[in-house]
């Protein structure tokens, strides 16, 4: 019990503003065309999604961030893409829980240690404060397992999400 209630002010303590000073506008600005820059070199989607910490209905049932994440992956359309390969980088702040879901055409090609290390390497960057450094690289690791498994091959294609990070 005493969990649960450190869980939930922890959670309660945080907020936007929180979100903000992690991921401030002009790094939102910088990450959306990152995300754009990358979706041009594959036929994938790509989608970033920070919160400062779970809405209070995740907290009383005692979701994780896992959870939340695959909930987000389904609210954002991210699974709604023409090769089924869209992938959600998504951050929760109050536990420091990074999580990337990747959509069906693409998680059965790529081992799911590989999207672990991609997830260590961020966290590792993260520990040190380097947002910025830790979301870059983890898009290119993204965009370069995009681009090996369904690459653009010269074709344009509709961008199907938009590439903005959401900042909830």
């Amino acid at each position: 019990m005493l969990a649960k209630l450190q869980r939930l002010l922890r959670h309660r303590l945080l907020d936007d503003r929180d979100t903000r000073r992690a991921i401030p506008p002009a790094l939102t600005e910088r990450l959306a065309q990152r995300v754009a820059a990358s979706e041009r070199r594959h036929t994938g989607e790509i989608r970033i999604y920070v919160e400062a910490a779970l809405p209070t209905s995740y907290l009383l049932r005692g979701a994780t961030p896992r959870q939340r994440a695959v909930a987000m992956f389904g609210k954002l359309r991210v699974w709604d893409t023409e090769h089924n390969n869209g992938v959600l980088v998504y951050l929760l702040l109050a536990e420091r829980a990074i999580e990337i879901v990747a959509d069906r055409g693409l998680a059965r090609r790529v081992d799911a240690g590989e999207w672990q290390r991609i997830v260590q390497r961020m966290g590792a960057a993260f520990r040190e404060g380097r947002y910025e450094d830790g979301l870059t690289q983890a898009l290119e690791e993204v965009s370069a397992l995009l681009v090996a498994h369904f690459p653009a091959n010269g074709q344009p294609r509709p961008n199907e999400l938009p590439d903005a990070p959401v900042l909830g």
